[in-house]
């Protein structure tokens, strides 16, 4: 069992690389406990390595979140190491880029069993354990794709706005049995990732993320802030704030312009090769860390991010200097 001067300990799902690997980092600087679930090996080992430099406790458990039962034990094995979880985050993902026509029904399933049914199983499993405690925070990683999808990833749009509905629908019945347990979910914006170096696709050059891209980090240090100070839902980036007010107020025309841009803003200048590796239902082996190959597109901060997630202490300091400012007017009048 933990003492209280421990960290937390927090479960992150699709660990290996990407986000995961990101968010592993930096839950494991500020001294919390990490579990790192993924299915590549290599990668897990790697995250282990960069915990126990920073000077975290962690543990790397091969897990497939497609299947139930092997959620179900990676999260019992967490509870046995450490006494408790804290927070659980939802991140692993796949995804296949293809015209909806071009692809199989076992594609579609696959995308919707890690993505969504991922999901599912991960929030049962953390609440069964947090439910006894009566506190602890389940974050959904999510995308602006769950409000606006966009062509070229039926599958996986389908999946994020899947996870929001479900999200919402568990927090409803959180609050009506009054569990104390925190459900949130991040919305973000294009992340420089290796899914763009793994993901299945069907078109003629290289995947790439629509810009503006940032660097995990960016997002990784948002989601650590959220778990510190958990709320509903936080989007993160200007670009997911705009595509999902977009969505609200102009869908239709938004339809007609990813037709136009979102083929090409989905693809780079490289030919795709002939005979692609992809992790759709295997890992690839290696190690691939956190970053994908456009380093020179990342956005390394976020003004928006930051604004929102500190909202009440922007409001606190804006409500001071206006007052100051008031009170200076009357001074002033007074003595005009």
């Amino acid at each position: 069992m933990r003492s209280a001067a421990t960290g937390r300990v927090v479960v992150i799902t699709g660990a290996s690389a990407g986000l995961g690997r990101a968010l592993a980092r930096a839950f494991a600087r500020r001294g919390d406990r990490v579990v790192m679930l993924a299915r590549g090996r290599d990668g897990l080992l790697e995250a282990e390595r960069e915990a126990r430099a920073a000077g975290a406790e962690a543990l790397w458990l091969g897990c497939d979140v497609a299947e139930p039962a092997a959620v179900e034990a990676a999260a019992q094995a967490a509870q046995d190491r450490w006494g408790a979880i804290d927070v659980w985050i939802n991140n692993a993902m796949v995804s296949v880029l293809s015209p909806a026509a071009e692809m199989t029904p076992e594609e579609f399933r696959r995308v919707l069993e890690v993505n969504f049914l991922g999901t599912v199983h991960g929030t049962l499993a953390a609440l069964r354990r947090m439910r006894r405690r009566g506190r602890g925070t389940i974050i959904q990683i999510g995308t602006a794709l769950a409000y606006r999808s966009i062509p070229l990833q039926s599958a996986y749009c389908a999946s994020k706005a899947a996870i929001r509905a479900f999200t919402d629908s568990v927090r409803s019945e959180l609050y009506h049995d009054h569990a104390g347990v925190h459900l949130c979910m991040a919305q973000l914006p294009a992340i420089n990732t290796p899914q763009f170096e793994w993901v299945r696709t069907r078109m003629p050059r290289a995947p790439r993320p629509i810009p503006p891209i940032y660097a995990p980090e960016v997002v990784a240090n948002a989601i650590v802030h959220l778990s510190l100070h958990p709320r509903r839902e936080v989007w993160i980036g200007g670009s997911a704030v705009r595509a999902i007010l977009g969505q609200k107020v102009v869908g239709p025309l938004l339809d007609r312009l990813l037709a136009r841009r979102g083929y090409t803003g989905q693809q780079g200048e490289a030919p795709v090769p002939f005979h692609r590796p992809d992790n759709l239902f295997h890992p690839l082996q290696g190690d691939r860390g956190a970053h994908g190959p456009y380093l020179a597109l990342e956005r390394r901060h976020s003004a928006q991010a930051w604004l929102d997630l500190h909202r009440g202490q922007v409001a606190a300091v804006a409500g001071v200097v206006a007052g100051g400012l008031a009170l200076g007017a009357l001074r002033a009048r007074g003595r005009a």
